[in-house]
């Protein structure tokens, strides 16, 4: 009772009585319209605005479905087409912390979706298993970070399997799913995004998408492909990013940027999330700076679309990469590495790179950190003008 009277309240606008309790103590009471809250606290807002691609027609009837949910629908087309495929990971019998494999253990059984030990590297390790013996696996890291202790068995066996058994054997109907990106407030362990650690690795399939319909249509994709896959799905955009989704499976190509607007001043290459905040960039440079803008979307990391890229370049003379992930070692030095080579004698500007820093993810700091339009906008002004 004594540490009742020892009760430490925040906010300017608590109100406080003092109410006699029992053995003689004292109490605190906080007024019924009291939170230990200030009202000024708030989550902050996204830093972009999900705008929704135009429903599909080639694929049949669409449902309104937000990126985790379309996920699930491929997930669940995929079980229903595939007797052997299986599903597994931390707590995805449960639906998952994200929620998409909700309902699939009560619809396909539990030999079918299960969970597994808190041991990133056995559940890869199992898939590989799975895959080799002809069934397709489905793996599940619960979040992109801490994909990391699977490290070996994703790059020195998914990845090499065909390639040491001169293709007598291979696990390329392995996909591994994991959250990935910023949310706002994941921290230094729930945010980062590891693309390019994979890219650097011959054997794997990396692939990123921007929103529902791409997700669904890249996922089927990456399982039906006979190569390990990596699929890192943009967890801030689980809910923030809803289109209207076709039900039945359909296939997105790999390995194929896609260009979703067309410009001709300066070429914007980004994946996932980081799409959205280009696509508000392009709209702020023609708006501000009559500047043309066009926007591609990698999809793909690797293998990467260098053809598209490097015609856009070729047209447009200026190129901004931007993602999450630190700067040095990013995947957009390979995209500029490249593309120097390829379009030297096109570029009007140096290749600019727009990007976290070189630092841990942040917390409270997470707006300074991330490659904000407003980061990208000065980019394109400083290329226009050089």
């Amino acid at each position: 009772m004594a540490a009742a009277a020892r009760l430490f309240i925040r906010g300017a606008n608590s109100k406080l009585s003092i109410a006699p309790g029992s053995l003689g103590t004292t109490l605190l009471k906080l007024s019924p319209n009291c939170s230990s809250r200030t009202k000024t606290q708030r989550r902050h807002a996204a830093h972009f605005t999900f705008q929704p691609d135009p429903v599909p027609s080639q694929y049949g009837p669409t449902q309104k479905m937000n990126l985790f949910q379309s996920i699930t629908s491929a997930l669940d087309n995929t079980l229903a087409s595939d007797p052997t495929a299986v599903i597994f990971g931390e707590d995805v019998a449960f639906g998952g912390v994200f929620r998409c494999t909700v309902g699939l253990r009560d619809k396909y059984g539990k030999d079918r979706v299960f969970n597994t030990p808190l041991c990133e590297q056995g559940i890869v390790g199992f898939g590989i298993g799975v895959a080799v013996a002809g069934a397709t696996a489905i793996a599940e890291i619960q979040f992109a970070d801490y994909i990391f202790p699977a490290f070996d068995q994703i790059v020195n066996e998914a990845a090499k399997y065909r390639y040491r058994s001169g293709n007598m054997f291979d696990c390329g109907n392995l996909t591994i799913r994991a959250p990935w990106g910023c949310v706002g407030h994941g921290s230094l362990y729930h945010s980062q995004s590891p693309e390019a650690f994979f890219a650097h690795c011959p054997g794997l399939k990396i692939v990123i998408p921007r929103s529902p319909i791409q997700a669904k249509g890249l996922l089927l994709s990456c399982i039906a492909d006979k190569n390990p896959c990596i699929f890192f799905e943009p967890k801030i955009l689980y809910r923030a990013a809803v289109e209207q989704v076709p039900e039945d499976p359909y296939t997105i190509p790999l390995s194929q940027a896609e260009i979703l607007q067309e410009g001709s001043d300066v070429t914007l290459v980004a994946w996932g999330t980081q799409i959205h905040v280009l696509k508000e960039v392009a709209s702020m440079a023609q708006e501000k700076l009559g500047v043309s803008c066009e926007v591609i979307d990698l999809q793909t990391i690797l293998p990467w679309d260098i053809e598209t890229v490097c015609k856009s370049v070729v047209k447009t003379g200026r190129l901004l990469i931007s993602h999450e992930a630190p700067v040095t070692g990013g995947f957009a030095s390979e995209i500029s590495s490249t593309v120097q080579e390829e379009c030297f004698l096109n570029l009007e500007a140096p290749i600019s790179r727009v990007c976290g820093y070189d630092t841990p993810f942040p917390h409270i700091f997470e707006p300074f950190y991330i490659p904000d339009k407003w980061k990208c906008f000065e980019a394109i002004k400083k290329m226009i003008n050089y």
